[in-house]
């Protein structure tokens, strides 16, 4: 597994933690629920799981592996349907930082255009030894990478806007890059000005990046220079920004219902935290003791009504009333740290992805009225 350089400010991304995985995972006690959470299956994978992604009606599950192979499984039967691997990540076992699917716009019927995956991946350029990074377009039926764009830095993050015309990667340096989703060209880079008087973008690396729901312009990034930076992806650099979360994973995501961001950071106090996205203003802290000394890789919204988050020391993934905040659901004991989460956003009881170790653990939220 690649480790990643680490600058003197900044903390322990997931990509390094992978790396000392298997020097810390605890199989001495089996993973259970407590609350109001059902067990659905255990995903089983043939190496550490760094991301996964729901597709958009639910069916599915892409998983991406720190040996540079995804996987695509059934959620109903658990069975795994495709293996993504071309002869570059063969060769190189790129560990996959993120996986997105890429839905087709309303009305077009091409078959060539449905069924199309992208990820990304960090790597290192034996040649020259410096670490790089790529995107991949991958139909995943026929199993085919139909396209790649090589980034000179590592790509740890990528999205799509809301209606998929453009999609955004982030990575090891404080650039943000734009692409056409059609042509696969650069159309602009967002970066921070010259002037460190001047905080409009960030300074160290970006892991997060999250379109709003309801806006396809504007999006908000997150990493380890403890900023939240608020962009257009018409403008060069970001229109504002927010101080405080440390983020080191997926923790970054906008309710489109109140528009209020949730973040999850990596260190020991004030990792669970809630902001206004319009002014940027923190609504609330969620008490650190709920955390029981987590530390957190990810956080998402879990429907209108509760927050799902995940993390590291006490090796565990929860669910959180975002009204009482009290712990509704808990997924415990895993072998070692959540690297990644997800959730199909569908129903009132939706379905919750937990990656740790080499497995994905599928539960359902089951409200309680």
């Amino acid at each position: 597994m690649f480790l990643l350089q680490t600058p003197r400010q900044g903390g322990r991304d997931k990509t390094d933690a992978a790396k000392r995985s298997n020097l810390s995972v605890d199989k001495s006690r089996e993973p259970h629920l407590e609350g109001n959470l059902k067990w659905l299956d255990t995903l089983e994978c043939s190496h550490e799981v760094m991301c996964c992604r729901f597709n958009p009606d639910g069916t599915l599950i892409a998983v991406g592996q720190a040996n540079g192979i995804i996987k695509l499984f059934s959620v109903e039967t658990g069975k795994c349907l495709h293996s993504l691997q071309d002869e570059e990540t063969q060769k190189n076992s790129h560990p996959v930082t993120s996986v997105r699917f890429k839905s087709p716009p309303v009305g077009d019927t091409t078959e060539e255009h449905k069924h199309i995956l992208s990820a990304t991946y960090v790597s290192v350029d034996a040649d020259v030894n410096k670490a790089c990074g790529c995107v991949k377009f991958w139909h995943y039926t026929s199993g085919s990478c139909i396209h790649t764009i090589n980034e000179v830095r590592q790509t740890l993050t990528s999205t799509y806007n809301p209606d998929g015309t453009r999609f955004i990667t982030a990575g090891a340096d404080p650039q943000i890059f734009v692409y056409d989703s059609e042509t696969k060209r650069r159309i602009r880079t967002c970066e921070p000005s010259d002037s460190r008087d001047v905080m409009n973008g960030h300074r160290l690396r970006v892991f997060a990046i999250e379109y709003h729901p309801a806006e396809p312009h504007l999006f908000i990034t997150g990493g380890w220079d403890d900023t939240i930076q608020f962009w257009d992806d018409r403008e060069k650099h970001a229109t504002r920004h927010l101080y405080g979360p440390h983020i080191c994973g997926d923790g970054l995501d906008i309710d489109p219902v109140h528009n209020h961001i949730i973040t999850g950071s990596w260190r020991k106090d004030h990792v669970l935290q809630i902001w206004d996205f319009p002014t940027g203003k923190k609504i609330k802290d969620v008490p650190q003791d709920l955390m029981h000394s987590s530390q957190l890789y990810c956080a998402q919204w879990l429907g209108k009504e509760y927050m799902l988050c995940g993390g590291c020391e006490q090796n565990m993934a929860m669910v959180i009333d975002r009204g009482t905040l009290n712990v509704t659901g808990q997924v415990l004991d895993l072998p070692n740290g959540v690297y990644c989460i997800d959730n199909t956003r569908l129903g009132h009881n939706p379905k919750i992805a937990v990656g740790a170790a080499d497995n994905v653990y599928l539960v359902r939220n089951n409200k309680m009225d």
